[in-house]
């Protein structure tokens, strides 16, 4: 991995430099838009709308069109003029338990990496974390951008998430939620309560699941490129209309059963055989001496 940004997490009075690593990466296969007749690329030129002019990448601005269609250009000397004390520091501000946070806040996250002379007070404050069982709340700038963000541990790394702020959050307001909600019966609500338990796991698992579209298209790139014959993806089998609420609850649960049911026997016939050999056996008992 390569470091995206260097700075450091201010706790208190201690500073504490950090290198920044991009968490996640985007496993999508990338497509380039082509001319169909011969694959030639497509590119695109930057013009000026006013003059018809094209415009050099270096003469190229911000802008922000104002209401009445005027647009305020801002240049990369306007904005680098602008305050932003955490440029380069990421900011303690609170401490809060990690549940009183909605997941739909958060944004991007980052692998925090201490420099050299920095792994001391990293890991202090990495262990005092997870002792409290908090996670921290703090302000960061990246690419001249401010953002809330929280850092925890994960797998004895400090791990930084972005959030998003309270306005950037949209407040559902959808016209069922205004409306009489239709009757719904107990034993509808107990028949989904029985296809959850059905489909329940002890844990997340993400390497059961694959992205089966990509696995697909680069399947069909591969014979392409091969000059073979494409492959398509295996039909799954068609869904029929629901009728019943009640029946289709009913025939979910059933097929939730058929499909796992074994698996999760097997993980108990395990489990018992395991303390089956646990347990000592019972000795015979002596016959008592006349």
């Amino acid at each position: 991995m390569r470091s995206m940004w260097k700075g450091s997490v201010s706790f208190g009075l201690v500073s504490i430099p950090i290198q920044l690593y991009a968490a996640t990466e985007n496993k999508n296969v990338s497509l380039r838009q082509v001319h169909v007749a011969d694959g030639g690329r497509i590119q695109y030129k930057r013009f000026c709308s006013i003059d018809g002019e094209e415009v050099l990448y270096s003469d190229i601005a911000k802008g922000y069109e104002l209401p009445d269609g005027e647009m305020v250009v801002i240049t990369d000397a306007d904005l680098a003029e602008l305050p932003l004390p955490t440029q380069r520091s990421i900011d303690v501000l609170e401490f809060v338990p990690l549940e009183s946070i909605d997941p739909i806040r958060f944004d991007r996250t980052y692998y925090l990496e201490p420099q050299k002379n920095a792994v001391k007070p990293y890991i202090v404050l990495r262990d005092a974390l997870q002792k409290a069982s908090q996670v921290a709340i703090a302000k960061v700038a990246v690419r001249q951008r401010e953002s809330l963000a929280l850092l925890r541990v994960v797998d004895d790394v400090l791990v930084m998430t972005t959030m998003l702020w309270a306005d950037e959050v949209r407040v559902p307001d959808f016209p069922f939620l205004r409306e009489d909600p239709p009757q719904v019966r107990p034993q509808e609500v107990t028949m989904a309560g029985s296809l959850i338990d059905s489909l329940s796991e002890p844990v997340f698992e993400p390497e059961k699941y694959s992205d089966s579209y990509r696995e697909a298209l680069e399947s069909m790139i591969e014979a392409k490129a091969g000059g073979g014959e494409t492959v398509g993806a295996p039909k799954q089998g068609e869904k029929a209309e629901v009728v019943d609420l009640m029946a289709a609850l009913e025939a979910s649960v059933s097929a939730a059963k058929k499909t796992r049911g074994p698996a999760k026997e097997t993980k108990k016939a395990a489990g018992d055989g395991k303390a089956a050999a646990k347990k000592p056996a019972s000795r015979a008992r002596r016959p008592k001496s006349a």
